[in-house]
């Protein structure tokens, strides 16, 4: 695989049970990222985005194909090995997913709570530094339910980036924003990807944050239609 390619997928396919049978989401998907770059998935809903995403976040297993995501092949691999491969990956929600019963700071530091390498005191300064990367550190001993919509997704992209990971995959990170904070939140996730060198792969049904892309992929019933 070239030193540039960071994900790399060949002829993956995806089913799911339906009825007796089953129904083929993904047909047959080939596909690479580069280091670096923003890429942005579009297409109708159940066309495949989000399965994909999944895929490549080790968070489905694969049934056919390959996937290579930093040179480690996800197709069978252990237990061990898709728990390390995740931990190259940061993850961005529509839903922020925090937790409301802890602060901002410490919401941010759960990626790390079970990471033995880290102290307490060493999880708080990298929450802090991930926080002032996304702006917000004057809200790090708020509770989330203080916070606008954008700074909840400004939180979860500081989770995201805490382990100063490769890739970052966002899933309809703007679905539940108005349009100033949508723009805000993916220029956000623009600089983050310019000025750290992380790859990005982004599911969006919004066409007004084409711009942010350096190329866009288009799934419609599970078909690669565009790269």
């Amino acid at each position: 695989m070239p030193e540039d390619i960071v994900i790399s997928i060949k002829n993956l396919r995806h089913s799911y049970a339906e009825g007796d049978g089953e129904k083929e989401v993904l047909h047959n998907i080939n596909l690479d990222f580069k280091k670096g770059e923003i890429a942005i998935i579009m297409g109708p809903s159940g066309s495949g985005k989000s399965t994909l995403l999944k895929l490549i976040g080790a968070q489905l297993t694969i049934q056919s194909g390959e996937i290579v995501v930093d040179g480690n092949s996800l197709h069978g691999a252990s237990p061990a090995m898709l728990r390390k491969i995740r931990r190259k990956i940061g993850f961005i929600f529509q839903s922020h997913h925090l937790l409301s019963s802890i602060s901002v700071l410490q919401n941010v530091q759960i990626p790390l709570a079970f990471d033995e390498s880290q102290t307490a005191e060493s999880s708080k300064l990298l929450a802090l530094e991930a926080l002032e990367t996304v702006g917000i550190a004057s809200h790090a001993n708020k509770k989330p339910a203080h916070l606008s919509g954008g700074q909840k997704q400004r939180v979860a992209i500081a989770r995201a980036l805490i382990r100063k990971p490769a890739i970052v995959l966002a899933d309809e990170p703007t679905a539940s924003l108005d349009e100033k904070t949508g723009r805000e939140v993916v220029e956000l996730i623009k600089k983050m990807s310019r000025v750290l060198g992380v790859t990005v792969v982004l599911v969006t049904h919004d066409n007004r944050i084409l711009d942010i892309a350096d190329r866009s992929v288009k799934l419609v019933d599970g078909n690669l239609l565009s790269d």
